[in-house]
């Protein structure tokens, strides 16, 4: 199985560990395409990483996206994915005065799962891979 994990990375660096470490729980249960996890490759152009981003989007079985911290990458991302009918689990951390856009949290074709602790997370993981 290959699997796209997408959070938002240039403006969600303090969350870089978590997402490092879901990325090394769903290698569990196949190749993660985006295990770098980097800020785009800098030697590259904005244009050469949306189409590499893009490719493994098309490539993938699963989107996994950690929508926590707001991106416009995320996003569109999630939005691609939906509309080449990729599965798609969506993971928000319970933030007080926090609000999931409802356009992630209304759309009946993403599983938007609340979590409090990585151990959460990674429970509401093993729930979309089994079901």
């Amino acid at each position: 199985m290959k699997i796209y994990f997408s959070g938002s990375v240039r403006g969600g660096a303090s969350d870089k560990e978590t997402y490092l470490q879901l990325i090394q729980y769903l290698a569990k249960y196949g190749q993660v395409l985006t295990e770098h996890l980097d800020n785009g490759n800098l030697t590259e152009s904005d244009k050469w990483n949306y189409n590499r981003c893009m490719s493994w989007i098309k490539e993938s079985d699963v989107v996994i996206a950690e929508v926590s911290t707001p991106s416009l990458g995320v996003g569109y991302e999630i939005s691609k994915a939906e509309s080449m009918n990729k599965k798609i689990l969506c993971l928000y951390q319970n933030q007080q005065n926090k609000r999931l856009s409802a356009m992630i949290a209304g759309n009946s074709k993403i599983k938007t799962v609340k979590y409090k602790s990585l151990e959460d997370a990674i429970n509401h993981i093993d729930n979309f891979f089994v079901h």
